[in-house]
Protein backbone atom coordinates (compact mmCIF):
# COMPACT_ATOMS: atom_id res chain seq x y z
CA UNK A 1 0.00 0.00 0.00
CA UNK A 2 1.42 3.63 -0.81
CA UNK A 3 1.25 6.12 1.32
CA UNK A 4 2.44 10.07 1.46
CA UNK A 5 5.08 9.62 4.16
CA UNK A 6 7.49 12.16 6.12
CA UNK A 7 11.04 10.32 5.92
CA UNK A 8 10.79 9.61 9.80
CA UNK A 9 7.52 8.19 8.89
CA UNK A 10 8.65 5.95 6.27
CA UNK A 11 11.50 4.95 9.17
CA UNK A 12 9.19 3.87 11.59
CA UNK A 13 6.71 2.29 9.20
CA UNK A 14 9.98 -0.10 8.00
CA UNK A 15 10.45 -0.98 11.73
CA UNK A 16 7.32 -2.03 12.11
CA UNK A 17 7.52 -4.09 8.77
CA UNK A 18 10.58 -6.01 10.71
CA UNK A 19 8.70 -6.57 13.89
CA UNK A 20 10.25 -3.72 16.13
CA UNK A 21 9.02 -4.80 19.12
CA UNK A 22 10.88 -1.93 21.46
CA UNK A 23 11.56 1.48 21.28
CA UNK A 24 12.64 4.29 22.59
CA UNK A 25 14.10 8.17 21.87
CA UNK A 26 14.57 11.40 23.52
CA UNK A 27 12.37 14.28 21.00
CA UNK A 28 14.76 16.40 18.94
CA UNK A 29 14.18 18.38 15.39
CA UNK A 30 14.66 16.75 13.22
CA UNK A 31 14.10 13.34 14.55
CA UNK A 32 11.03 13.33 16.50
CA UNK A 33 8.30 11.96 14.07
CA UNK A 34 9.96 8.78 14.20
CA UNK A 35 8.80 7.64 17.51
CA UNK A 36 5.60 9.55 17.64
CA UNK A 37 4.49 7.66 14.67
CA UNK A 38 5.37 3.99 16.62
CA UNK A 39 3.30 5.23 19.62
CA UNK A 40 0.04 4.77 17.48
CA UNK A 41 1.29 1.15 17.69
CA UNK A 42 -0.13 -0.05 21.24
CA UNK A 43 1.21 -3.61 20.76
CA UNK A 44 4.84 -2.43 20.99
CA UNK A 45 6.48 -1.01 23.86
CA UNK A 46 6.98 2.24 22.77
CA UNK A 47 8.56 5.42 25.38
CA UNK A 48 10.24 8.66 25.19
CA UNK A 49 13.00 8.13 27.46
CA UNK A 50 15.14 11.32 29.78
CA UNK A 51 17.40 11.17 27.34
CA UNK A 52 18.94 9.85 24.33
CA UNK A 53 21.52 6.83 26.37
CA UNK A 54 18.30 5.96 28.57
CA UNK A 55 16.25 5.29 25.04
CA UNK A 56 19.53 3.48 23.71
CA UNK A 57 20.34 1.14 26.79
CA UNK A 58 16.30 0.35 26.73
CA UNK A 59 16.84 -0.64 23.38
CA UNK A 60 19.97 -2.45 24.01
CA UNK A 61 18.68 -4.43 26.64
CA UNK A 62 15.63 -5.22 24.63
CA UNK A 63 18.16 -6.73 22.36
CA UNK A 64 20.15 -8.02 24.30
CA UNK A 65 16.89 -10.28 25.67
CA UNK A 66 15.72 -11.05 21.78
CA UNK A 67 13.64 -8.50 20.76
CA UNK A 68 14.08 -5.87 17.69
CA UNK A 69 14.42 -2.54 19.14
CA UNK A 70 15.04 0.81 17.93
CA UNK A 71 16.46 3.99 19.28
CA UNK A 72 15.85 7.31 18.06
CA UNK A 73 17.53 10.64 18.67
CA UNK A 74 18.95 13.65 16.82
CA UNK A 75 22.81 13.98 15.94
CA UNK A 76 23.70 15.58 19.00
CA UNK A 77 21.89 12.85 20.63
CA UNK A 78 24.58 10.11 20.04
CA UNK A 79 27.29 11.83 21.87
CA UNK A 80 24.86 11.74 25.12
CA UNK A 81 24.45 7.68 24.35
CA UNK A 82 27.77 7.43 22.93
CA UNK A 83 28.74 5.53 26.20
CA UNK A 84 26.03 2.55 25.62
CA UNK A 85 26.38 2.93 22.14
CA UNK A 86 30.33 1.61 21.48
CA UNK A 87 29.69 -1.10 24.57
CA UNK A 88 27.06 -2.15 22.37
CA UNK A 89 29.52 -3.30 19.51
CA UNK A 90 31.09 -5.84 22.38
CA UNK A 91 28.73 -7.62 23.63
CA UNK A 92 26.59 -7.64 20.20
CA UNK A 93 22.95 -8.27 20.22
CA UNK A 94 21.36 -11.04 20.15
CA UNK A 95 17.68 -9.64 18.75
CA UNK A 96 18.35 -6.80 16.41
CA UNK A 97 18.86 -3.15 17.35
CA UNK A 98 18.73 -0.44 14.97
CA UNK A 99 19.51 2.85 16.37
CA UNK A 100 18.61 5.69 14.20
CA UNK A 101 20.30 9.15 14.28
CA UNK A 102 18.92 12.56 11.85
CA UNK A 103 21.41 14.57 11.43
CA UNK A 104 20.60 18.67 10.87
CA UNK A 105 23.46 20.36 8.36
CA UNK A 106 23.26 23.91 8.56
CA UNK A 107 22.36 23.59 12.31
CA UNK A 108 18.42 24.52 11.58
CA UNK A 109 17.39 23.51 15.29
CA UNK A 110 20.56 22.61 16.67
CA UNK A 111 23.88 23.52 18.24
CA UNK A 112 26.49 22.63 16.54
CA UNK A 113 26.65 20.20 13.17
CA UNK A 114 27.95 16.63 13.64
CA UNK A 115 28.35 13.74 11.00
CA UNK A 116 27.31 10.75 13.09
CA UNK A 117 29.21 8.27 10.77
CA UNK A 118 32.17 9.25 12.12
CA UNK A 119 30.62 7.34 15.01
CA UNK A 120 30.07 4.01 13.01
CA UNK A 121 33.99 4.28 12.40
CA UNK A 122 34.87 4.52 15.77
CA UNK A 123 32.77 2.05 17.27
CA UNK A 124 32.66 -0.28 14.76
CA UNK A 125 29.11 0.04 14.10
CA UNK A 126 27.80 -0.27 10.18
CA UNK A 127 25.93 2.81 8.93
CA UNK A 128 22.79 2.51 6.75
CA UNK A 129 22.28 6.17 4.84
CA UNK A 130 18.92 6.59 2.85
CA UNK A 131 18.82 9.02 0.44
CA UNK A 132 14.62 9.55 -0.01
CA UNK A 133 11.85 8.20 2.02
CA UNK A 134 11.11 4.86 0.34
CA UNK A 135 15.10 3.45 0.71
CA UNK A 136 14.69 5.07 4.78
CA UNK A 137 11.38 2.64 4.83
CA UNK A 138 13.62 -0.28 3.38
CA UNK A 139 16.75 0.53 5.16
CA UNK A 140 14.99 0.72 8.50
CA UNK A 141 13.39 -2.90 7.48
CA UNK A 142 17.22 -4.28 6.49
CA UNK A 143 18.79 -2.58 9.16
CA UNK A 144 16.73 -4.65 11.91
CA UNK A 145 17.23 -7.86 9.68
CA UNK A 146 21.25 -7.37 8.99
CA UNK A 147 21.27 -6.79 12.58
CA UNK A 148 19.67 -9.32 14.17
CA UNK A 149 21.60 -11.82 11.40
CA UNK A 150 25.07 -10.70 12.13
CA UNK A 151 23.66 -10.21 16.55
CA UNK A 152 25.85 -6.37 15.63
CA UNK A 153 23.65 -3.05 16.08
CA UNK A 154 23.30 -1.15 12.89
CA UNK A 155 23.31 2.55 12.98
CA UNK A 156 20.47 4.60 10.70
CA UNK A 157 21.74 7.73 9.88
CA UNK A 158 19.45 10.44 8.45
CA UNK A 159 19.58 14.31 7.19
CA UNK A 160 17.14 17.09 7.76
CA UNK A 161 16.11 16.46 3.94
CA UNK A 162 15.54 12.95 3.92
CA UNK A 163 13.50 12.82 7.88
CA UNK A 164 11.26 15.99 6.69
CA UNK A 165 10.24 15.12 3.20
CA UNK A 166 7.10 13.43 2.19
CA UNK A 167 6.51 11.64 -0.77
CA UNK A 168 4.89 8.45 -1.70
CA UNK A 169 6.07 5.29 -0.13
CA UNK A 170 5.15 1.53 -0.44
CA UNK A 171 4.17 0.47 2.95
CA UNK A 172 4.43 -3.06 3.92
CA UNK A 173 2.03 -4.51 6.80
CA UNK A 174 3.50 -4.29 10.22
CA UNK A 175 4.98 -7.67 11.52
CA UNK A 176 4.21 -9.06 14.69
CA UNK A 177 6.23 -7.43 17.17
CA UNK A 178 9.24 -9.78 17.83
CA UNK A 179 9.91 -10.05 21.95
CA UNK A 180 12.88 -12.05 23.34
CA UNK A 181 14.07 -13.92 26.46
CA UNK A 182 17.01 -13.18 27.97
CA UNK A 183 19.62 -16.00 28.56
CA UNK A 184 22.90 -15.60 31.00
CA UNK A 185 26.35 -15.90 29.20
CA UNK A 186 28.67 -13.80 31.51
CA UNK A 187 31.75 -13.81 29.21
CA UNK A 188 29.86 -12.14 26.99
CA UNK A 189 27.40 -9.51 28.26
CA UNK A 190 30.20 -8.13 31.22
CA UNK A 191 32.88 -6.03 30.00
CA UNK A 192 35.57 -6.66 32.51
CA UNK A 193 38.54 -5.87 30.69
CA UNK A 194 39.53 -9.56 30.07
CA UNK A 195 35.84 -10.40 28.69
CA UNK A 196 36.06 -6.84 26.50
CA UNK A 197 39.43 -8.19 25.30
CA UNK A 198 38.45 -11.07 23.60
CA UNK A 199 35.35 -9.57 22.88
CA UNK A 200 37.78 -6.67 21.00
CA UNK A 201 39.06 -9.06 18.54
CA UNK A 202 35.24 -10.65 18.21
CA UNK A 203 34.78 -6.87 16.86
CA UNK A 204 37.41 -6.75 14.78
CA UNK A 205 36.89 -9.58 12.85
CA UNK A 206 33.08 -8.82 12.40
CA UNK A 207 34.23 -5.44 11.04
CA UNK A 208 35.87 -6.95 8.20
CA UNK A 209 33.24 -9.29 7.61
CA UNK A 210 30.55 -6.30 7.62
CA UNK A 211 32.99 -4.79 4.62
CA UNK A 212 31.90 -7.49 2.66
CA UNK A 213 28.24 -7.45 3.65
CA UNK A 214 28.42 -3.11 2.64
CA UNK A 215 28.67 -4.29 -1.32
CA UNK A 216 24.72 -5.48 -0.87
CA UNK A 217 23.80 -1.54 -0.03
CA UNK A 218 26.05 -0.40 -3.14
CA UNK A 219 24.95 -0.28 -6.87
CA UNK A 220 25.69 1.42 -10.11
CA UNK A 221 23.94 2.70 -13.10
CA UNK A 222 24.81 4.53 -15.81
CA UNK A 223 27.67 5.00 -17.89
CA UNK A 224 30.42 7.45 -19.13
CA UNK A 225 34.28 8.01 -18.63
CA UNK A 226 33.24 10.20 -15.04
CA UNK A 227 32.96 8.29 -12.36
CA UNK A 228 30.96 9.71 -9.20
CA UNK A 229 30.31 8.64 -5.87
CA UNK A 230 27.55 9.19 -4.03
CA UNK A 231 25.55 8.63 -0.67
CA UNK A 232 22.33 9.71 0.67
CA UNK A 233 20.60 12.61 -0.07
CA UNK A 234 23.85 13.61 -1.84
CA UNK A 235 22.65 10.64 -4.65
CA UNK A 236 19.68 12.81 -5.53
CA UNK A 237 21.47 15.93 -5.92
CA UNK A 238 24.33 14.18 -8.02
CA UNK A 239 21.66 12.40 -10.63
CA UNK A 240 19.87 15.84 -11.14
CA UNK A 241 23.13 17.91 -11.24
CA UNK A 242 25.02 15.62 -13.90
CA UNK A 243 21.28 15.60 -16.33
CA UNK A 244 21.71 19.67 -15.90
CA UNK A 245 25.57 19.93 -17.01
CA UNK A 246 25.17 17.31 -19.69
CA UNK A 247 27.31 15.11 -18.57
CA UNK A 248 27.35 11.20 -19.01
CA UNK A 249 28.77 9.06 -15.89
CA UNK A 250 28.75 6.11 -13.91
CA UNK A 251 27.28 6.55 -10.32
CA UNK A 252 28.23 4.30 -7.66
CA UNK A 253 25.60 4.53 -5.11
CA UNK A 254 26.63 3.84 -1.39
CA UNK A 255 24.11 2.88 0.88
CA UNK A 256 25.79 1.50 3.72
CA UNK A 257 28.72 4.31 4.26
CA UNK A 258 30.26 3.12 6.67
CA UNK A 259 32.31 0.32 6.53
CA UNK A 260 32.79 1.28 2.85
CA UNK A 261 33.00 -2.18 1.14
CA UNK A 262 36.43 -3.51 -0.16
CA UNK A 263 34.66 -4.10 -3.59
CA UNK A 264 34.35 -0.56 -4.18
CA UNK A 265 37.73 -0.86 -5.85
CA UNK A 266 36.59 -2.81 -8.61
CA UNK A 267 33.87 -0.07 -10.06
CA UNK A 268 35.53 2.79 -9.99
CA UNK A 269 38.53 4.53 -11.89
CA UNK A 270 41.56 6.25 -10.64
CA UNK A 271 39.86 8.76 -9.73
CA UNK A 272 36.31 9.92 -8.95
CA UNK A 273 34.23 12.82 -7.89
CA UNK A 274 32.32 12.00 -3.89
CA UNK A 275 29.36 14.01 -3.67
CA UNK A 276 28.41 13.17 0.24
CA UNK A 277 26.21 15.55 3.03
CA UNK A 278 28.59 16.22 5.67
CA UNK A 279 31.79 15.60 6.23
CA UNK A 280 33.96 13.47 4.03
CA UNK A 281 33.98 10.33 5.40
CA UNK A 282 33.16 7.90 2.42
CA UNK A 283 35.90 10.10 0.72
CA UNK A 284 38.26 9.32 3.48
CA UNK A 285 37.70 6.02 3.11
CA UNK A 286 38.21 5.80 -0.34
CA UNK A 287 41.30 7.74 0.47
CA UNK A 288 42.46 5.06 2.48
CA UNK A 289 41.93 2.63 -0.08
CA UNK A 290 44.07 4.59 -2.27
CA UNK A 291 41.42 5.99 -4.73
CA UNK A 292 42.40 9.87 -5.82
CA UNK A 293 39.18 11.85 -5.05
CA UNK A 294 37.67 15.22 -5.52
CA UNK A 295 35.40 15.89 -3.11
CA UNK A 296 35.02 18.01 0.37
CA UNK A 297 38.55 17.37 1.43
CA UNK A 298 39.96 19.40 -1.47
CA UNK A 299 37.37 22.17 -1.09
CA UNK A 300 35.34 21.28 -4.38
CA UNK A 301 31.91 20.89 -2.60
CA UNK A 302 31.49 22.70 0.88
CA UNK A 303 31.98 21.32 4.14
CA UNK A 304 29.88 23.91 6.21
CA UNK A 305 25.97 23.81 6.03
CA UNK A 306 23.59 21.65 4.10
CA UNK A 307 24.53 20.05 0.58
CA UNK A 308 22.25 21.73 -1.75
CA UNK A 309 21.42 21.10 -5.77
CA UNK A 310 23.48 24.06 -6.31
CA UNK A 311 26.47 23.94 -4.46
CA UNK A 312 26.38 20.24 -6.27
CA UNK A 313 25.94 21.68 -9.67
CA UNK A 314 28.95 24.15 -9.17
CA UNK A 315 31.14 21.39 -7.13
CA UNK A 316 31.07 18.92 -10.30
CA UNK A 317 31.41 21.46 -12.70
CA UNK A 318 34.42 22.55 -10.61
CA UNK A 319 36.13 19.34 -10.54
CA UNK A 320 35.39 18.02 -13.88
CA UNK A 321 36.76 21.28 -15.34
CA UNK A 322 33.55 22.41 -17.38
CA UNK A 323 33.72 26.42 -16.48
CA UNK A 324 29.83 26.57 -15.61
CA UNK A 325 29.17 29.11 -13.05
CA UNK A 326 25.51 29.63 -12.41
CA UNK A 327 24.11 33.06 -11.82
CA UNK A 328 23.42 34.49 -8.87
CA UNK A 329 19.42 34.59 -8.03
CA UNK A 330 17.53 37.15 -8.37
CA UNK A 331 17.35 39.27 -4.89
CA UNK A 332 13.58 40.33 -4.21
CA UNK A 333 13.07 44.04 -4.11
CA UNK A 334 11.58 43.92 -0.46
CA UNK A 335 13.50 42.25 1.97
CA UNK A 336 11.29 40.73 4.96
CA UNK A 337 11.98 42.59 8.50
CA UNK A 338 14.53 40.95 10.90
CA UNK A 339 12.55 38.96 13.25
CA UNK A 340 14.62 38.20 16.52
CA UNK A 341 14.02 35.13 18.36
CA UNK A 342 11.36 35.97 20.74
CA UNK A 343 9.74 33.70 23.05
CA UNK A 344 5.54 32.56 22.06
CA UNK A 345 3.32 35.28 23.11
CA UNK A 346 1.91 34.45 26.45
CA UNK A 347 5.13 31.83 27.07
CA UNK A 348 4.54 31.80 31.00
CA UNK A 349 8.44 31.92 31.39
CA UNK A 350 8.23 35.71 30.17
CA UNK A 351 7.30 36.19 33.52
CA UNK A 352 9.97 33.80 35.19
CA UNK A 353 12.73 35.93 33.21
CA UNK A 354 11.02 39.17 33.97
CA UNK A 355 10.75 38.19 37.78
CA UNK A 356 14.58 37.21 37.76
CA UNK A 357 15.51 40.46 35.59
CA UNK A 358 13.34 43.02 38.79
CA UNK A 359 15.07 40.52 41.18
CA UNK A 360 18.51 40.17 39.93
CA UNK A 361 18.17 44.39 39.34
CA UNK A 362 21.89 45.43 40.90
CA UNK A 363 23.52 42.29 40.71
CA UNK A 364 26.77 41.45 39.04
CA UNK A 365 24.44 38.04 37.56
CA UNK A 366 25.80 35.88 35.23
CA UNK A 367 23.14 34.12 32.85
CA UNK A 368 23.65 30.19 32.45
CA UNK A 369 21.27 29.32 29.80
CA UNK A 370 20.47 25.77 28.18
CA UNK A 371 19.13 24.30 25.42
CA UNK A 372 15.40 24.24 24.44
CA UNK A 373 12.64 27.14 24.53
CA UNK A 374 14.07 28.98 26.69
CA UNK A 375 17.35 30.24 25.12
CA UNK A 376 15.31 32.37 23.78
CA UNK A 377 15.98 34.18 26.31
CA UNK A 378 18.62 35.75 24.86
CA UNK A 379 15.94 38.63 23.94
CA UNK A 380 15.64 39.79 27.43
CA UNK A 381 19.46 40.06 27.56
CA UNK A 382 19.62 36.69 30.22
CA UNK A 383 21.79 34.28 28.26
CA UNK A 384 25.65 34.44 29.36
CA UNK A 385 26.08 31.46 27.52
CA UNK A 386 24.31 27.97 26.26
CA UNK A 387 26.07 25.26 25.09
CA UNK A 388 24.87 21.65 25.32
CA UNK A 389 21.85 19.95 27.52
CA UNK A 390 22.69 20.70 31.13
CA UNK A 391 25.47 23.40 30.23
CA UNK A 392 23.13 25.61 32.09
CA UNK A 393 23.94 24.06 35.81
CA UNK A 394 27.26 22.62 34.45
CA UNK A 395 28.86 25.48 33.33
CA UNK A 396 27.42 27.72 35.87
CA UNK A 397 29.17 25.92 38.68
CA UNK A 398 32.69 26.02 37.11
CA UNK A 399 31.60 30.09 36.71
CA UNK A 400 30.77 30.24 40.92
CA UNK A 401 33.48 28.55 41.52
CA UNK A 402 35.66 30.86 39.61
CA UNK A 403 34.58 34.77 39.54
CA UNK A 404 33.79 35.21 43.56
CA UNK A 405 32.01 38.67 42.11
CA UNK A 406 29.30 37.43 39.92
CA UNK A 407 26.31 35.98 40.89
CA UNK A 408 25.15 33.07 38.58
CA UNK A 409 21.41 32.43 37.55
CA UNK A 410 21.01 28.74 35.85
CA UNK A 411 17.82 28.22 33.57
CA UNK A 412 16.66 25.12 32.65
CA UNK A 413 13.55 23.96 30.81
CA UNK A 414 12.00 20.56 32.72
CA UNK A 415 12.70 18.39 29.98
CA UNK A 416 16.70 19.36 29.83
CA UNK A 417 16.89 19.05 33.80
CA UNK A 418 15.57 15.68 33.58
CA UNK A 419 17.42 14.61 30.26
CA UNK A 420 20.94 16.06 31.82
CA UNK A 421 21.30 18.04 34.89
CA UNK A 422 20.57 15.18 37.94
CA UNK A 423 24.16 14.46 37.98
CA UNK A 424 25.30 17.76 38.12
CA UNK A 425 22.21 18.67 41.24
CA UNK A 426 24.38 16.45 43.41
CA UNK A 427 28.05 18.05 42.92
CA UNK A 428 25.70 21.26 43.47
CA UNK A 429 24.82 20.11 46.65
CA UNK A 430 27.61 18.51 47.83
CA UNK A 431 30.10 21.02 46.99
CA UNK A 432 27.70 23.79 48.08
CA UNK A 433 28.60 25.74 45.34
CA UNK A 434 26.33 29.41 45.74
CA UNK A 435 23.94 29.37 42.94
CA UNK A 436 20.54 29.81 41.50
CA UNK A 437 19.34 27.07 39.62
CA UNK A 438 15.91 28.10 37.73
CA UNK A 439 13.70 24.99 36.45
CA UNK A 440 11.40 26.57 34.10
CA UNK A 441 8.72 23.94 34.33
CA UNK A 442 5.78 24.18 31.45
CA UNK A 443 5.07 20.19 31.84
CA UNK A 444 6.36 19.80 27.80
CA UNK A 445 8.69 19.33 26.17
CA UNK A 446 7.59 22.37 23.61
CA UNK A 447 10.15 22.60 21.49
CA UNK A 448 9.99 19.84 19.53
CA UNK A 449 6.14 19.69 19.39
CA UNK A 450 4.46 18.79 23.19
CA UNK A 451 6.15 15.66 24.36
CA UNK A 452 4.84 15.14 27.70
CA UNK A 453 8.01 15.91 30.29
CA UNK A 454 8.59 13.49 33.40
CA UNK A 455 7.83 16.83 35.38
CA UNK A 456 4.10 15.65 36.58
CA UNK A 457 5.27 12.71 37.63
CA UNK A 458 8.35 13.26 39.22
CA UNK A 459 7.96 16.89 39.99
CA UNK A 460 11.38 18.59 40.78
CA UNK A 461 10.58 19.69 43.94
CA UNK A 462 10.78 16.37 44.74
CA UNK A 463 14.41 15.74 44.40
CA UNK A 464 15.24 19.11 45.70
CA UNK A 465 14.13 17.95 48.96
CA UNK A 466 15.99 14.51 48.16
CA UNK A 467 18.87 16.08 48.03
CA UNK A 468 18.65 18.56 50.58
CA UNK A 469 18.40 21.57 48.48
CA UNK A 470 16.52 24.45 49.71
CA UNK A 471 13.93 25.35 47.06
CA UNK A 472 10.73 27.78 46.03
CA UNK A 473 7.94 26.85 44.22
CA UNK A 474 6.12 29.68 41.90
CA UNK A 475 3.67 30.46 39.20
CA UNK A 476 5.35 33.03 37.01
CA UNK A 477 1.42 34.03 35.84
CA UNK A 478 1.38 35.28 39.32
CA UNK A 479 4.48 38.02 38.64
CA UNK A 480 4.12 40.49 41.80
CA UNK A 481 4.52 36.68 44.32
CA UNK A 482 7.06 35.45 41.58
CA UNK A 483 8.98 38.85 42.18
CA UNK A 484 9.15 38.46 45.55
CA UNK A 485 10.02 34.65 45.98
CA UNK A 486 12.66 35.63 43.59
CA UNK A 487 14.16 38.44 45.51
CA UNK A 488 14.53 35.76 48.51
CA UNK A 489 15.81 32.88 46.44
CA UNK A 490 18.79 35.36 45.31
CA UNK A 491 19.46 36.67 48.63
CA UNK A 492 19.65 33.10 50.00
CA UNK A 493 22.15 32.40 47.24
CA UNK A 494 24.62 35.03 48.09
CA UNK A 495 24.60 33.61 51.59
CA UNK A 496 26.79 30.87 49.89
CA UNK A 497 24.38 27.95 49.59
CA UNK A 498 22.60 26.85 46.53
CA UNK A 499 19.26 27.74 45.82
CA UNK A 500 16.46 26.23 43.64
CA UNK A 501 13.33 28.45 42.11
CA UNK A 502 11.06 25.88 40.15
CA UNK A 503 8.59 28.29 37.95
CA UNK A 504 5.87 26.04 36.87
CA UNK A 505 2.99 26.59 34.53
CA UNK A 506 1.81 24.78 31.33
CA UNK A 507 2.95 25.42 27.81
CA UNK A 508 0.52 27.96 26.74
CA UNK A 509 0.44 26.35 23.70
CA UNK A 510 -0.75 23.29 24.89
CA UNK A 511 -3.53 25.11 26.63
CA UNK A 512 -4.35 26.81 23.37
CA UNK A 513 -5.10 23.74 22.19
CA UNK A 514 -6.61 22.27 24.90
CA UNK A 515 -9.03 25.57 24.71
CA UNK A 516 -9.98 24.84 21.80
CA UNK A 517 -11.11 21.20 22.01
CA UNK A 518 -13.33 22.62 24.67
CA UNK A 519 -14.57 25.44 22.75
CA UNK A 520 -13.11 28.27 24.73
CA UNK A 521 -11.48 31.52 23.48
CA UNK A 522 -9.64 33.27 25.75
CA UNK A 523 -9.54 36.70 26.74
CA UNK A 524 -7.82 39.42 24.38
CA UNK A 525 -5.91 41.91 25.98
CA UNK A 526 -5.98 45.43 24.63
CA UNK A 527 -4.37 49.34 25.20
CA UNK A 528 -5.79 51.82 26.98
CA UNK A 529 -4.25 54.37 24.77
CA UNK A 530 -4.88 57.67 27.18
CA UNK A 531 -3.41 55.93 30.58
CA UNK A 532 -0.49 54.67 28.24
CA UNK A 533 2.88 56.64 29.60
CA UNK A 534 5.12 54.85 26.60
CA UNK A 535 7.06 53.41 29.58
CA UNK A 536 7.89 50.45 27.78
CA UNK A 537 7.78 48.22 30.66
CA UNK A 538 5.77 45.79 28.47
CA UNK A 539 7.81 45.77 25.08
CA UNK A 540 11.15 46.26 26.36
CA UNK A 541 11.44 44.25 29.73
CA UNK A 542 8.35 41.69 29.40
CA UNK A 543 9.22 41.52 25.72
CA UNK A 544 5.80 39.94 24.60
CA UNK A 545 5.67 39.26 20.79
CA UNK A 546 2.43 40.36 20.81
CA UNK A 547 3.61 43.86 22.30
CA UNK A 548 4.53 46.43 19.58
CA UNK A 549 5.82 50.09 19.94
CA UNK A 550 4.27 52.62 18.03
CA UNK A 551 5.69 55.91 16.99
CA UNK A 552 4.94 57.77 19.68
CA UNK A 553 5.97 55.31 22.21
CA UNK A 554 3.10 53.62 23.46
CA UNK A 555 2.07 50.42 23.36
CA UNK A 556 0.08 48.23 21.21
CA UNK A 557 -1.10 44.90 21.31
CA UNK A 558 -2.00 42.60 17.93
CA UNK A 559 -5.17 40.08 18.88
CA UNK A 560 -4.76 37.91 16.67
CA UNK A 561 -1.44 37.19 18.33
CA UNK A 562 -2.18 37.79 22.26
CA UNK A 563 -3.26 34.86 24.15
CA UNK A 564 -4.55 36.12 27.23
CA UNK A 565 -1.99 35.35 29.47
CA UNK A 566 -2.37 38.62 31.57
CA UNK A 567 1.03 39.51 32.77
CA UNK A 568 1.32 42.41 30.86
CA UNK A 569 -1.50 43.92 32.72
CA UNK A 570 0.04 42.93 35.68
CA UNK A 571 3.73 44.66 34.94
CA UNK A 572 1.52 47.46 33.63
CA UNK A 573 2.58 50.66 36.07
CA UNK A 574 -0.33 52.70 34.67
CA UNK A 575 -3.32 50.39 34.82
CA UNK A 576 -3.35 50.85 30.75
CA UNK A 577 -3.57 47.22 29.99
CA UNK A 578 -6.87 45.62 30.18
CA UNK A 579 -8.59 42.15 28.94
CA UNK A 580 -11.74 42.68 26.46
CA UNK A 581 -13.59 40.48 28.27
CA UNK A 582 -12.88 40.67 32.58
CA UNK A 583 -15.28 38.11 32.80
CA UNK A 584 -12.92 34.74 30.96
CA UNK A 585 -10.12 35.72 32.79
CA UNK A 586 -10.10 33.46 35.87
CA UNK A 587 -11.61 30.90 34.05
CA UNK A 588 -8.84 31.35 31.03
CA UNK A 589 -6.16 30.85 33.75
CA UNK A 590 -7.36 28.27 35.39
CA UNK A 591 -8.00 25.92 31.85
CA UNK A 592 -4.15 26.98 31.70
CA UNK A 593 -2.85 25.40 34.32
CA UNK A 594 -4.70 22.53 34.21
CA UNK A 595 -3.50 21.60 30.51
Amino acid sequence: MKHLLLGNEAIAYGALSAGVAVAAGYPGTPSSEIIETLLEFKDRKVYWASNEKTAVELAYGAALAGARALAAMKHVGLNVAADPFHSAAYTGVVGGLLIVTADDPHMWSSQNEQDTRWYGLQSYIPVLEPSEPQEAFKMAKDGLALSESLEHPVLLRSTTRVSHVRAPVVVEPPAPPKFGKFSRDVERYVLVPQNARRRRADVLRKWELLKDFSARFMSVEGEGDVTVVASGVGYLYAVEALERLGVKARIVKIGMSVPLSKKVVDVVTDEVVVVEEGDPVVETQLRVMGIKTKGKIDGFFPQSGELSLRAVVEGLSKALGLGVKLADPAKPTLQPPPRPPYLCPGCPHMGTFYALKLAGAGQKVVWSGDIGCYTLGINTGQQDLATHMGSSIGLGMGIALSDREKLVVATIGDSTFYHAALPQLIDLKTKKIPLVLVVMDNEYTAMTGGQPSPSRAVPAERLMEAIGIKHYVIDPVDVKRSVEVAKRAIAEAKSGEPVALISRRPCVLEALRAARRSGFKPPKYYVVSDRCRSCGICYNLLKCYAITKLPDGKAWIDPSLCNGCSMCAQVCPYDAIKPAEPDKVSKWLELWSQA
